[in-house]
């Protein structure tokens, strides 16, 4: 088709406090004793929001280690084990930052699909729906809650399922949620979606829809990040209104060139997205200009340091796997520079980036 018929999440739930609402949401998906299995972000373990996870029956909370992005053998083991356990789930509710949402989405869709994640990393491999799924972000920024993909990194790559069964069912968006989250992170997490918006808008792939949502994400990012000074409860709100946005205006169009590279640094050194997202922009002058400029203002303005110099001493093997798993992601090039981008990105450009990382 000419035009991608975009599946979106299905049902969508906004306000401060709409986390209580979790156990009336989930009831009309429970299928006989079958357990619903919540996914919670470790670093929740003796908070109290673990305590108020509505458990029922044979329902599990499992605390999801993400200290590392999620991989495809963390995925197959964690599905395994539950086909080992229970042989169906009523459902997978992830709780946390994109890394446990992502790990949710996936691990729903190898409850229904043969043989490993490793398998449906690309686009539209996934042949089957998985079970019922819940995304609940308690970081803003990444999108994941929206996005048709679940971010793996896999033993040749780090690539996503992108498929039209990967959104969410239910999404469940309490800006409380996110009110204890450490500064640096909940920085790094909002410049990815920062990030999303320039290389949305900039791309060529844009059109008025991703247009209109960029734009309002970007908006509430400036909001945030350039106008105020200080966090308070509006700037939770308005975060978390713009990771959606920013999270819809990239699922009709595409990402760019800090994704591009910085997904290489994640395989090779396991550098959190968001961190090197933030550690890419921050040399991206020739392609995004003026969005690096106010970048760099952010950064100064928020006391934020981003690491420097993490790609120093790395052999030639070491820099070729990083560029083949970047040049392997061709459509957010092709957003980035068009139909002609190999011509422009050559290995030994991209070489050259790293090296300045």
């Amino acid at each position: 088709m000419s035009f991608r018929n975009f599946k979106m999440v299905s049902y969508v739930v906004y306000g401060r406090g709409s986390f209580n609402q979790l156990d009336e949401i989930l009831a009309p998906h429970r299928k006989g004793d079958a357990p619903m299995i919540f996914l919670l972000d470790h670093f929740f373990e003796g908070k109290p929001l673990a305590g108020r996870v509505p458990l029922r029956g044979k329902d599990q909370l499992i605390f999801a280690d993400v200290t590392y992005e999620p991989k495809t053998t963390q995925v197959d083991a964690l599905a395994n084990q539950l086909k080992e356990k229970f042989g169906t789930v009523s459902g997978i509710i992830g709780i946390g930052g994109g890394s446990v949402m992502d790990l949710a989405k996936a691990v729903s869709l190898m409850m229904n699909n043969p043989g490993s994640s490793a398998d449906y990393q690309g686009w539209d491999l996934v042949k089957h729906a998985g079970v019922y799924k819940v995304g609940i972000p308690t970081l803003s920024g990444t999108g994941a809650e929206v996005s048709r993909t679940t971010v793996l990194t896999g033993p040749t790559r780090k690539l996503g399922m992108n498929s039209d069964f990967t959104p969410f069912d239910q999404i469940v968006l309490d800006p409380e949620l996110t009110k204890d989250a450490p500064a640096n992170q909940r920085f790094y997490t909002g410049m990815d979606c920062y990030i999303h918006c320039i290389e949305s808008l900039e791309g060529t792939y844009l059109n008025e829809f991703s247009k209109s949502y960029g734009e309002k994400a970007l908006q509430l990012c400036q909001d945030i990040y350039v106008k105020r000074s200080g966090w308070d409860e509006t700037c939770d709100d308005k975060l978390m209104m713009a990771s959606y946005a920013g999270g819809m205006s990239i699922a009709y169009s595409q990402v760019g060139v800090a994704h591009a590279v910085s997904y290489g640094l994640s395989y090779l050194l396991g550098t959190k997205h968001g961190i090197g997202n933030c550690i890419v922009m921050n040399h991206l002058e020739e392609y995004y200009p003026a969005g690096v400029k106010e970048f760099k203002y952010m950064v100064e303005k928020n006391q934020i340091d981003i690491p420097a110099g993490i790609c120093k001493g790395l052999t030639d093997e070491q820099f070729d796997a990083m560029i083949n798993v970047s040049l392997g992601m061709k459509p957010l090039w092709e957003n980035a520079l068009g139909k002609d981008w190999e011509k422009q990105m050559t290995r030994d450009k991209l070489r050259a980036l790293y090296e300045k990382l």
